[in-house]
């Protein structure tokens, strides 16, 4: 039986198998790199939950969360028979809607873009040039926009001007709003999400394009048949995480742009939030409005995740 086993090779374990404890205290160094990750999500993330419970209560600051009273379904109902409820929430689903058809396919377009550049300073250089607003923050961003659509100094207006028009006060009519908000978005972000894609595709064969030009396949036959089939799982993974928080659009966007004057289209639950919950003090109320954009989102994420496991076998659980 000796004589039968290579040199140097470890005998087959037969019934005695490795305890899993012994094997993490013997890789604890690797295992302990994902504590600070955890303590995050247990800190931030899940010790807030506790709070939701103020949503079912009226809740006092003073006498805290065990001194409120406890009022069950109370502010769920005053949110739904809120005249200005529906307005609002129009406007998210509106604006989420318009981010989702026109901003989620740009980064996708412009990673397809920019995998067909072969001179690679120029590839670079164009990509930082495109990553570089995502490192702004929305003040900025929002002044720039307002400077730029301003009637008076801005250079869109005098582009207007000078082929004879009049003056369009962009940021003062609710019709523009919707489009300036997504527009903004495309622009500060796109660069930024190229980079999931790029790096997608980075890991295709590139015997597939070999064999594909063998075939005679051209450029943009390659790109249906190999690069977006090969993308596929990413998008998935990348649209369902975007339909889980449809209803978060982000307060420093819109708050940096919004004013009286495009409130009628403008304002979105988390802007609403900030001026009820915050500045209102209107604690259990804007609690509410945030258990039900979790809701929502989780509804919207299961039954989307449900589809796209069934259709494309991508999912993220």
């Amino acid at each position: 039986m000796a004589t039968e086993m290579k040199a140097g090779a470890n005998p087959p374990l037969i019934g005695n198998r490795p305890k899993k404890t012994s094997y993490l205290i013997k890789h604890w160094p690797i295992y302990s790199m994902i504590i600070p990750g955890l303590l995050f999500f247990i800190v931030f993330k899940y010790i807030p939950l506790g709070g939701s419970i103020i949503a079912f209560q009226d809740y006092n600051v003073f006498d805290g969360i065990a001194g409120s009273k406890f009022v069950g379904a109370k502010h769920f109902l005053n949110l739904f028979t809120y005249p200005e409820f529906y307005r609002i929430f129009k406007n998210t689903l509106l604006i989420s809607i318009y981010q989702l058809a026109f901003g989620f396919p740009a980064p996708i377009i412009l990673a397809l873009l920019l995998n067909e550049v072969r001179k690679a300073v120029f590839k670079r250089t164009i990509q930082t040039v495109l990553y570089l607003p995502h490192f702004l923050s929305w003040v900025i961003v929002g002044g720039l926009v307002i400077s730029l659509l301003s009637p008076s100094t801005g250079l869109v207006n005098g582009i207007v001007k000078m082929f004879g028009g009049d003056p369009v006060f962009f940021m003062q009519e609710p019709s523009y709003f919707r489009t300036i908000v997504v527009t903004s978005g495309i622009w500060k972000e796109v660069g930024w999400g190229t980079i999931i894609y790029l790096a997608a595709m980075a890991g295709v064969n590139p015997d597939l394009y070999e064999a594909a030009e063998v075939d005679g396949a051209g450029k943009l036959r390659q790109m249906w048949n190999i690069t977006l089939p090969c993308l596929l799982p990413t998008i998935m993974v990348m649209l369902l995480l975007r339909i889980g928080s449809i209803l978060d659009l982000g307060f420093e966007q819109i708050y940096s742009m919004l004013n009286p004057l495009v409130t009628e289209t403008g304002e979105v639950f988390d802007t609403y939030i900030y001026r009820i919950g915050l500045l209102g003090g209107q604690f259990s109320y804007t609690t509410a409005i945030g258990l039900f954009k979790s809701v929502i989102g989780f509804i919207l994420l299961v039954g989307a995740n449900m589809i796209s496991k069934r259709t494309t076998g991508s999912s993220i659980y």
